[in-house]
């Protein structure tokens, strides 16, 4: 079974390059976000998307699954996550990372039957969920222009191509069959989107720009976790709106 991701990827890329030409006034440029144009198109039908699909489903989904049913759920998939962890881990050279991964998906997989139980965590194994834009971060990759992927939200241009590499590394992949393999995409949207209900709704009400909101604090956590929790000082232009001067 083939998908074309690389063929979406250039598309939505295409897109972007030419979202960004929309008029965005000076003032609010931020030179981190040079698709803004585009950026906040897609994060408008992001939204309006979720609202009509994505959280309806969540909410159902939250009302008729018992919530041990959905831990499990949860469980399930963080440890599947484990596994592309554990590669971007040993990518980094983080072997006593990629040894905590491996080992959390084993007695998880086993002890906890299939990952439906969180075992490894009360055993002191922690979780890292290390990805692959993560790994390019570690190489040396700068991020790049914000970008708003569709449907999936706030991203990177490092991060969008480290997203194909985990698509590739993600065990689901494999599955030959194409219902099989979307249920459990869809599953898996739905229990995040489930577990993510109440911030979605303190956003709304703390945020007086959700996308400026969104924005900062997607680039700012990415920037440490690349870093481990210790990102470098970022130069004082970083910091400046286009037209703005640093003194």
């Amino acid at each position: 079974m083939q998908r074309p991701l690389g063929c979406t990827l250039c598309l939505v890329v295409g897109l972007a390059v030419l979202g960004g030409c929309s008029s965005v006034p000076k003032e609010y440029r931020d030179p981190r976000d040079p698709w803004q144009g585009y950026n906040r198109a897609m994060y408008k039908f992001n939204t309006d998307f979720d609202n009509a699909f994505i959280k309806p489903a969540a909410q159902a989904y939250r009302y008729v699954t018992p919530e041990p049913v959905d831990r499990s759920v949860t469980n399930f998939f963080d440890n599947v996550a484990d596994l592309t962890s554990a590669v971007n881990n040993a990518l980094q050279f983080k072997l006593s990372r990629a040894g905590s991964d491996v080992g959390r998906v084993a007695v998880n997989t086993t002890v906890g039957i299939g990952g439906l139980f969180d075992v490894a965590s009360n055993m002191g194994l922690p979780s890292y969920k290390e990805d692959f834009g993560q790994t390019l971060g570690y190489w040396g990759f700068r991020s790049g222009p914000y970008f708003v992927m569709p449907i999936l939200g706030p991203s990177s241009v490092r991060d969008t191509v480290g997203f194909a590499g985990d698509v590739a590394l993600d065990p689901f992949f494999s599955i030959s069959k194409n219902e099989i393999y979307w249920g459990f995409i869809a599953l898996r949207v739905v229990d995040r989107r489930a577990d993510l209900l109440e911030t979605g709704d303190l956003l709304d009400e703390a945020a007086l720009d959700p996308y400026t909101f969104v924005r900062d604090a997607y680039l700012q956590r990415r920037e440490s976790l690349v870093y481990d929790g210790n990102p470098p000082v970022a130069e004082d232009e970083d910091f400046f709106w286009e037209g703005q001067d640093a003194d």
